[in-house]
């Protein structure tokens, strides 16, 4: 009796699981088809240049103190080679700040990519929800961010219907 429970159990949860339908999109190919994505990405990688040139900058003028340092070492004295290696590790210390401000976590790089990138991919994001719903699917893979998907039948391929949603086919 408990083996008829346990195999009627398992035909309805493998009825279940053969019932639902599956689908994937690649979202690298959506947002490279979205006008709006490609001038973000062109803004971004524009500021990341301006922001970098900056840094590399700063860095130069570090290495220039230090190598005037370095020829001028031995006609100081101690307390003006303390003075030029505080002042040294200041403007060190400022570049690296400059970097993270402009490259770190919460950079400005960061938040202006929040700014302009986040709301395309919460609209691409919206679509796929809405074609999942309409389409009764149980999953929606990306095919663009899963290494794990080793095949992938092209006929539930999505992503033309998802531009289709956004307007963009």
């Amino acid at each position: 009796m408990k083996r008829v429970i346990i195999f009627a159990v398992f035909l309805l949860f493998a009825s279940t699981l053969m019932a639902q339908k599956f689908a994937f999109v690649d979202s690298d190919y959506i947002l490279k088809k979205i006008p709006s994505y490609k001038s973000a990405q062109e803004q971004l990688e524009k500021l990341s240049a301006q922001y970098q040139k900056e840094i590399e900058t700063k860095y130069a003028e570090v290495d220039k103190l230090y190598q005037d340092y370095q020829a001028e070492k031995v006609l100081l004295t101690d307390e003006m080679r303390k003075k030029r290696e505080d002042d040294i590790i200041i403007k060190e210390r400022q570049a690296k700040e400059l970097q993270m401000k402009y490259f770190g976590k919460d950079g400005l790089l960061f938040k202006k990519r929040e700014e302009l990138i986040k709301p395309i991919q919460d609209q691409v994001s919206n679509a796929i929800k809405e074609l999942a719903n309409e389409g009764g699917y149980a999953v929606i893979f990306d095919s663009s961010a899963s290494p794990n998907m080793l095949y992938s039948n092209p006929r539930y391929d999505k992503s033309e219907e998802v531009l289709q949603k956004l307007g963009y086919n």
